[in-house]
């Protein structure tokens, strides 16, 4: 068993809540079907310099030389583009990508597989990349796991890559390492790679294992998910999940465990998470929750707020309203849009037209006063494998503020969809980069940048250069400080989503 966290105050807000009907102002669009021809059950997408949106597909078109999966990018309205195949005859360049792509300062996409690649002591069905993703130049491996002895680097880079506030690349494998627990690594963007953390390193995994969701926060250190815990009421050793805390030197420790009030009432089995506008970090469990008895088979799961002191609070419990429409088994997905509120999606719920009968999945939203709302409810449009899909797998806000998203099954095909869904949200821009220093350069992403006036940072004026309607290129100025990156064009004066920070 893992030490429980020491010095954890925990609080449980029990929230009368109430399900809001679908939002008259919510517009969904199918944009994608996905098939035989154009890949199967994609990843979650990513906005690229050019507005178009990048992803992967787990198994792609038939070839001789296999299904394997590739990349593809899409335009706002569908138009689908393959980017290269990831799988050559020997499977080098890694197969089967499930996690989507991160844009870097570079403007190349970097993603990774679950399996392939050419480590040196890699397992039988080899142990997965991380690749180069660009329009004009297609797929480049950049690393390949298990390229030292026992896979001491990790096996299995299940989830994407994030980039640092350095510019590097972070990521965790869910296997692997010294003590087979997973690892968490760092690599430059010229595939310098470095293990950062191996886990289960200390007794009874205290440090956790099977890490999965990886972010930065805004106080330099990283926060994920693991395995592993030592909460009171867990019921099964390691079973119930923790949230660990990394210094950028690979220092790993348990800020909260979960299960640790009765009948697992804070959740268990954390999913996603995400550092809000406060400062504080946000989630999701799979189960648990005021509805759990604490046995392992019931409760809907919980999204929380947590303090980086690690003070947690249930802001949410699953299956909250009759018949558990509201659903749970939330998919890693959770944002915080630029107004303010949450926003994810769920694979449950709502399941009255589904062929499943535990429901075809959900997108809701969550206002800061802790009002729930289900915004769409997935196989709305029947057909043999509900035409608008099912069990939605990601979501993103693009700076039109529209939402973007792929099912993971369903469509015309029953392979997955890509999807826009509209709630009247306004445009913004986004920095590629969250920080940087005075005379350092900034990509700034939006639309309709053409014929751009200025940009601030904080209110201070910068040099800038308009690459095309969707990107700039700006020179943090001498004098700035941090706050929110400012665009004025001919149509619109655009702020961007999060704080820009100015590092000295």
């Amino acid at each position: 068993m893992i030490p429980r966290s020491a010095l954890v105050v925990v609080i449980i807000s029990v929230l009368t809540l109430t399900v809001a009907a679908q939002t008259p102002t919510t517009t969904f669009t199918t944009i994608t079907d996905f098939g035989e021809g154009d890949g199967q059950y994609p990843s979650p997408l990513a906005q690229g310099l050019d507005g178009n949106f990048y992803g992967a597909a787990y198994y792609g078109p038939r070839t001789t030389t296999g299904n394997n999966g590739f990349g593809f990018y899409l335009t706002s309205s569908g138009a689908w583009t393959l980017l290269d195949y990831l799988c050559d005859e020997s499977c080098v360049q890694g197969s089967k990508a499930s996690a989507g792509m991160t844009l870097a300062g570079d403007g190349n996409f970097y993603g990774t597989t679950a399996y392939g690649g050419n480590g040196k002591y890699r397992n039988l069905n080899q142990a997965g990349t991380i690749y180069r993703a660009n329009a004009a130049t297609g797929l480049t491996t950049l690393y390949s796991f298990c390229a030292k002895l026992g896979c001491q680097d990790g096996d299995d880079p299940y989830e994407p890559v994030i980039l640092g506030s350095d510019g590097n690349l972070y990521g965790t494998t869910v296997v692997g390492g010294l003590h087979k627990g997973g690892t968490a690594y760092v690599i430059t963007l010229a595939g310098k790679f470095n293990t950062l953390h191996q886990f289960c390193a200390q007794t009874n995994c205290a440090d956790g294992g099977n890490p999965t969701t990886l972010i930065q926060a805004t106080d330099g250190n990283f926060y994920g998910v693991a395995a592993g815990g030592t909460g009171e009421y867990c019921f099964g050793a390691g079973d119930c999940g923790m949230i660990f805390k990394m210094t950028p030197k690979g220092v790993t420790t348990a800020l909260y465990n979960f299960c640790s009030l009765a009948n697992c009432a804070d959740g268990l089995e954390p999913r996603a998470l995400m550092q809000g506008a406060d400062g504080n970090l946000y989630g999701s469990t799979d189960r648990g929750g005021i509805y759990s008895t604490g046995s392992e088979n019931e409760g809907s799961g919980t999204i929380f707020k947590l303090s980086l002191q690690g003070q947690l609070t249930t802001l949410y419990n699953f299956c909250s309203v009759y018949s558990c429409s509201d659903g749970g088994v939330i998919t890693p997905s959770l944002l915080q849009a630029n107004d303010g509120n949450i926003y994810g999606t769920v694979d449950e719920g709502e399941g009255s037209k589904c062929y499943f009968a535990y429901g075809c999945g959900t997108i809701f939203e969550l206002t800061s006063a802790g009002v729930y709302s289900t915004l769409y409810t997935f196989c709305e449009q029947l057909g043999e494998y509900c035409l608008d899909g099912s069990l939605p797998e990601g979501l993103i806000q693009a700076t039109d503020g529209n939402f973007y998203g792929v099912t993971g099954r369903g469509g015309p095909s029953g392979y997955g969809t890509a999807f826009q869904l509209s709630t009247g949200l306004a445009p913004f821009i986004q920095s590629v980069t969250s920080s940087g220093a005075a005379g350092s350069s900034v990509i700034i992403l939006g639309n309709n940048l053409t014929g751009t006036t200025s940009v601030t940072f904080n209110g201070t004026a910068a040099a800038f250069t308009v690459v095309s309607s969707t990107e700039i290129t700006a020179t943090i100025p001498k004098g700035a400080t941090t706050g929110v990156i400012e665009v004025i064009t001919p149509t619109a004066t655009l702020t961007s989503n999060k704080t820009f920070t100015v590092t000295n």
